[in-house]
């Protein structure tokens, strides 16, 4: 999702509420404490040099039970970091600490913003000797096909 998507969302909304992939809700007392722009210089295992921008929102879990981020609240943080960082409208990640601090990508069901799992991937996977996948063939077609050519007096052997 980028930064204009939830920027159109947050007014129709009565609550902010994140959920993870799993259904956990991220507790209703949470805050954003920040906002920014991130910047990934970096190469690859290719030799490939790589640039990646995200616009950066942490949440945090305090014991201030009766904290709830309203909508305007987020809107008017989202609008002083582009007024005052110049940050751009890109994809959005989401930091959230569970066990350890996870990264998500983040989409809207029509009620909740939801965390969905990021993955690593190899970026550079023709050059950095990764065999590429083999075909799995079930072992009862092989048998199948192998009794429709070879028989006795076939002459395929």
């Amino acid at each position: 999702m980028k930064l204009s998507e939830i920027k159109k969302i947050l007014p129709t909304l009565d609550n902010v509420e994140f959920q993870l992939e799993n259904g956990a809700f991220v507790p209703e007392h949470f805050h954003v404490t920040e906002v920014g722009s991130i910047t990934k210089h970096f190469i690859d295992c290719g030799g490939v040099i790589r640039n990646e921008k995200v616009i950066n929102f942490q949440l945090w879990n305090a014991n201030d039970f009766e904290h709830r981020l309203k909508p305007t609240k987020l809107l008017h943080i989202i609008q002083l970091s582009e007024d005052k960082l110049n940050i751009e409208d890109l994809e959005i990640e989401v930091e959230y600490q569970s066990d350890t601090i996870g990264k998500y990508d983040l989409a809207f069901n029509g009620k909740t913003f939801i965390l969905q799992n990021k993955s690593t991937a190899c970026l550079a996977q023709d050059s950095c000797g990764i065999p590429a996948e083999k075909q799995k063939i079930n072992l009862i077609e092989l048998n199948n096909k192998a009794s429709s050519c070879c028989t006795p007096n076939s002459g395929c052997c």
